[in-house]
């Protein structure tokens, strides 16, 4: 593990930060004294957003509007730094899409997203600024991943498995990197309180059927994601439900993985059916 640094001073590049997860990392990084390039397709809203922690915490915010889905976008976000001669110091890959449903019924289009924008965006973002930031031998990267990737899930198989490559390409570079005192963490959060979660067509009845304990606060995620990215920590899984359930998950035979989750994974198809 990495000495903990301060993110103050530091260039911060977070992807998907006009709401959600990434909206309070952006919040959190600037509370600590970070520069930020926020990246979303929503200008609007990133603009009142950096405008807002530039005045609330007097540090520098730049707004990139950029689609990610674009497999052209990652390129351009950094050949645009790169001529402002703006080097990232930390990389925030938080921008993702989650659609329910079962697989053979979600729209090819539906799945390319998925993998578009959590991986092959997320695998490119990384390529791109690690190259520089390797090269000066200091730096973070904060992948948001999920509990998912720990597991399969029925009704979620796109999203868990795009989540579960994400996990592995943090772990593996973490080890690569490892002596550099460039850092890479993947973020694991669970079911958390965000627009991305409202839109499915599950999260009604989620709510209803889980305990508060495990539907977690985006802030709360955002807090402890900052921590250990600073610290240098690989992974990092929020809250004591999603830890107990991870353990769990590392300790039975796949098949009993499996076989809970498709009960699990059909009940909520079924509910999911029933609101429609």
């Amino acid at each position: 593990m990495a000495r903990k640094e301060s993110a103050k001073g530091k260039l911060t590049l977070i992807t998907g930060a006009s709401v959600g997860i990434g909206r309070e990392l952006a919040k959190v990084f600037a509370e600590h004294g970070a520069n930020l390039v926020l990246v979303s397709r929503s200008e609007d809203k990133l603009r009142e957003l950096a405008s807002g922690l530039a005045e609330d915490f007097g540090i520098e915010a730049e707004v990139i509007a950029k689609d990610l889905l674009d497999p052209a976008a990652p390129r351009e976000i950094f050949d645009a730094l790169q001529a402002e001669g703006k080097h990232v110091d930390i990389l925030v890959n938080n921008a993702g899409a989650l659609e329910f449903g079962n697989f053979a019924d979600m729209t090819v289009e539906e799945s390319d997203a998925m993998v578009q924008l959590n991986i092959a965006a997320l695998t490119k973002m990384t390529r791109l600024f690690v190259g520089p930031v390797a090269e000066k031998k200091s730096g973070r990267v904060l992948n948001v991943a999920s509990i998912g990737g720990f597991q399969p899930i029925p009704s979620l198989a796109v999203y868990a498995a795009t989540k579960a490559y994400v996990l592995s390409l943090t772990e593996s570079l973490a080890e690569e990197l490892r002596g550099t005192h460039v850092t890479v963490t993947a973020l694991c959060p669970g079911l958390t309180k965000t627009d991305m979660l409202k839109k499915a067509s599950f999260s009604n009845e989620m709510a209803r059927l889980l305990p508060s304990l495990i539907l977690m606060n985006p802030h709360t995620v955002a807090r402890e994601g900052y921590r250990a990215c600073m610290m240098g920590r690989v992974l990092q899984v929020p809250g004591i439900a999603n830890q107990a359930s991870v353990n769990w998950v590392r300790m039975q035979p796949r098949w009993v993985v499996r076989t809970i989750g498709g009960f699990f994974g059909r009940r909520l198809s079924t509910y999911g059916q029933h609101e429609e």
